[in-house]
């Protein structure tokens, strides 16, 4: 079922002074930065999926090369850094829109206590880091054999 909510004019009206406010903000107080409007600028993507034996994190990193990539895990902490560079500099030339990524990259993720640091695997292809991670033992799900006398 749908339920209808009657329109109400007054709840989309911005007073002159609040506008005045949110201009003068956006215009001195915060400049205007084009990473506002595109979300997580400059931060790689991440799905962190896990099955019985293991965690596997995968991050979008298109445009970059595997040796452009660092991979670093100390402790429980996984951090996938990096640099997106610019292909070739436009000196005489005038951007009209810009939106490609460039610059350094660092993303840092908690891992589970349960895991084999020390043993990653890491595969990259088509612009997607893969790492996975074994689970230790112990925290693998084990099935018991039910014996009937």
């Amino acid at each position: 079922m749908t339920n209808l909510i009657r329109w109400n004019p007054n709840r989309e009206m911005v007073s002159l002074r609040e506008a005045m406010d949110r201009l003068f903000e956006e215009s001195f107080i915060r400049p205007f930065d084009a990473t506002r409007f595109v979300p997580n600028w400059g931060i790689p993507a991440l799905d962190v999926i896990e099955d019985e034996d293991h965690v596997m994190v995968k991050a979008e990193v298109p445009g970059l090369k595997a040796e452009d990539i660092d991979v670093t895990v100390e402790g429980d902490r996984l951090t996938i850094s990096g640099e997106f560079k610019e292909e070739s500099e436009h000196k005489d030339k005038h951007y009209h829109r810009r939106e490609r990524r460039t610059g350094s990259f660092e993303r840092t993720l908690a891992l589970p206590s349960t895991l084999k640091t020390h043993d990653v695997k890491a595969e990259f292809k088509d612009g997607v880091l893969t790492l996975i991670f074994e689970k230790l033992e112990e925290v693998k799900p084990r099935r018991v054999k039910i014996n009937v006398n």
